[in-house]
């Protein structure tokens, strides 16, 4: 249903006063079920509790409400909001720059790279710089762009298609793991190393 005020629906959820219902399905301060009770009822034991009412599930019949320090709840939500931001911020962009007339040894190592950045969940910049006559000759940057994305599909896939920018043309390639994924993984991998030269010595 439209909001008649046509302002935008809140995402906070109702507490104490706030919840207009009569009854409400109560879950206690540490997740216990208290059962349907009335919100009269509701509100006078988060009032004895030092607690809030908070309805947790508001299209639950009746609405679900959980005792809990409203505060304490909204501070660790906005600790965890900015920890999952600051993951997502974590993922850095590498830049590759190729000539479109490189040679296999020098691609080699530079597909070696993107692979290398990849795998630690970073995304890639790929940027072909194209000189003099070069400038003429786009297909040649698109033709060695499309065979580095394919080289690398096992491991990443490109997120932003090439394009031209002046001289240059541009192409990202995205990772298939997350950072975090990726560290944990490294991370595991070093135990392994190490579990197993304690073995071998």
């Amino acid at each position: 249903m439209v909001s008649p005020r046509g302002g935008p629906i809140s995402v906070e959820p109702r507490i104490n006063e706030r919840i207009r219902v009569p009854e409400v399905r109560l879950v206690g301060p540490n997740g216990e079920q208290v059962g349907i009770v009335s919100v009269n009822d509701a509100l006078r034991l988060a009032q004895e509790a030092d607690l809030d009412l908070v309805e947790v599930a508001p299209t639950a019949r009746p609405p679900v409400c959980k005792l809990m320090d409203y505060g304490k709840y909204k501070y660790e939500s906005a600790v965890k909001a900015r920890e999952a931001r600051k993951n997502q911020a974590n993922t850095i962009i590498k830049e590759i720059k190729l000539r479109p007339k490189i040679d296999s040894h020098d691609y080699e190592t530079k597909k070696g790279h993107v692979e290398r950045f990849l795998k630690a969940g970073d995304k890639v910049k790929v940027t072909i710089m194209f000189r003099g006559r070069e400038q003429s000759r786009p297909e040649l940057g698109f033709r060695l762009l499309r065979k580095l994305a394919e080289d690398v599909q096992g491991l990443g896939s490109v997120e932003s298609q090439p394009k031209q920018d002046g001289r240059n043309m541009i192409m990202v390639i995205g990772p298939h793991k997350k950072k975090a994924e990726a560290k944990a993984e490294a991370k595991a991998g070093r135990a392994a190393r190490d579990a197993q030269a304690n073995v071998d010595g």
